[in-house]
């Protein structure tokens, strides 16, 4: 496959993990499809986690990812982008994808070992799992120290794996782009031998 073809390809599959990463940082933002917990959040009460608000799927594996997703695909097609200087900026880009990528999954990993604020049987809001001795991840009879919202503790796994699987492949997909480009950059990106065919 031609680098040219592979960097459109990249680009492509881009698009839908950079919005799934944003659409579930959106939606960790409403406990229990909710909203009355980010209102609550917004006056001053503790009912969010922090890692909600560090927007690592909205600015890591979203915007982040995004950006550089468009420039690499443009280098995919025929035009001023679909060259060696083009090869050479989809590197740079790529480079970009990557960090966001590793921001949105490390945002993600330390969101599921945290686990969520939750209200706990004394009326108290707080991180019931953060402390403790034994991962809650695969233990589910310990959810159920979480009262309010209802089922957060798998609302948050759920979308912060989604996250971590999304920048895992964000980040797979943005580092062979880097491999791609220096190949591009070497080598040209044969699309004016193959013009017409994708």
């Amino acid at each position: 496959m031609c680098t040219g073809k592979c960097s459109k390809f990249i680009g492509i599959c881009l698009y839908p993990l950079a919005l799934l990463s944003i659409i579930c940082n959106i939606f960790l933002f409403f406990p229990d499809f909710q909203t009355i917990y980010s209102k609550e959040e917004a006056e001053g009460l503790y009912r969010l986690t922090d890692e909600i608000k560090y927007m690592g799927g909205v600015v890591g594996g979203g915007i982040l990812v995004l950006i550089p997703a468009i420039h690499i695909h443009s280098t995919g097609r025929q035009g001023c982008c679909s060259n060696r200087c083009g090869m050479f900026l989809s590197i740079i880009f790529a480079a970009v994808g990557v960090a966001g990528a590793l921001y949105s999954g490390i945002i993600a990993v330390v969101g599921l070992i945290r686990g969520p604020v939750c209200m706990l049987e004394n009326d108290t809001w707080s991180r019931p799992f953060l402390n403790s001795t034994e991962s809650y991840l695969g233990n589910s009879e310990t959810w159920e120290t979480c009262e309010e919202p209802e089922n957060i503790v798998v609302f948050n796994i759920a979308l912060f794996s989604a996250l971590l699987v999304a920048a895992c492949l964000e980040l797979l997909l943005c580092g062979f782009q880097v491999l791609n480009g220096l190949f591009g950059c070497i080598c040209g990106t044969c699309n004016h031998k193959e013009a017409g065919l994708f």
